[in-house]
């Protein structure tokens, strides 16, 4: 099987999407932020509460979940694709370029970017990782989560392209 042939027949299951943040302290005098996008993320465990995420390992995320064990996940909503798709535009802009615009506050545990308007907000702390050829999977405790009220539906992605549910 072919990695076009894989990539087809998953394109087929629908996904949430989501932006998974981490404050990098040791970039520069102030830090920076890092972002990605990430379709590959799911509930693992109610006790104790985890989630994981699927990360590319040549990634910036990568480099800094290796040692920076906090990070936040933004659970997007219908009406912030923009965002999504500018943390999907993986090496074509900088990191620091990447939030500028975007509505956000910090979170209170971890540092980390929290999208404003995101239909869920989770402050996790790595648990585990676990090497899955060309990604690692990021196994996270949820120390902190806040549902906002949010009156628009999901960002999903299926066949491609990013989509809302009727």
């Amino acid at each position: 099987m072919t990695a076009d042939e894989f990539r087809a027949a998953l394109a087929r299951l629908a996904a949430g999407v989501v932006l998974v943040t981490a404050h990098d302290p040791e970039d520069g005098p102030r830090g920076e932020d890092v972002g990605m996008t990430a379709t590959a993320f799911v509930s693992v465990s109610l006790e104790p509460p985890l989630v994981m995420v699927s990360v590319r390992n040549d990634s910036r995320m990568d480099d800094l979940l290796e040692h920076q064990p906090l990070w936040a996940v933004s659970i997007l909503s219908e009406s912030q694709r923009h965002i999504a798709g500018r943390f999907a535009m993986k090496g074509r802009i900088s990191d620091r370029l990447l939030f500028e615009d975007i509505p956000y506050e910090r979170g209170g545990i971890t540092g980390a970017p929290l999208v404003r308007g995101a239909l869920s907000l989770l402050e996790c702390r790595t648990e585990q990782r676990v090497v899955a050829g060309d990604h690692t999977l990021v196994i996270g405790r949820v120390l902190r989560a806040d549902t906002p009220s949010a009156e628009s539906g999901p960002l999903t992605y299926f066949r491609g392209r990013y989509r809302f549910l009727a």
